[in-house]
């Protein structure tokens, strides 16, 4: 399986309370990546006031797959991050987390 093993469990499993997801950051670098994207999802569309439902219109994600994101039940894809960023305007992807972006190499 693309991502090895620790896939297999959803990312909130992956922290030391899952009941406290997506406070509390995670030791496993994948998990941890998924945590602050749903962190940054969910602040961001606070700060605008934008339901799941307007979310998933205005991004083309199917409003459970977001819903699954921001409660930490699944691992997002590349393309989900990329078009939730480009509907919300922010920037979604960790920095400083050892999961950072290569400028597009």
């Amino acid at each position: 399986m693309v991502g090895g093993s620790a896939r297999v469990r959803p990312p909130r499993e992956l922290t030391e309370d899952p009941e406290a997801w997506p406070q509390l950051a995670s030791g496993d670098i994948g998990a941890e990546a998924v945590r602050v994207i749903a962190c940054r999802l969910a602040q961001s569309l606070a700060e605008r006031r934008l339901s799941l439902r307007q979310a998933a219109a205005g991004s083309g994600v199917n409003r459970q797959a977001i819903a699954d994101l921001l409660a930490g039940r699944s691992w997002p894809d590349v393309a989900t991050v990329a078009r939730l960023e480009a509907f919300t305007g922010a920037r979604l992807w960790p920095v400083g987390t050892g999961v950072e972006r290569d400028g597009g190499h």
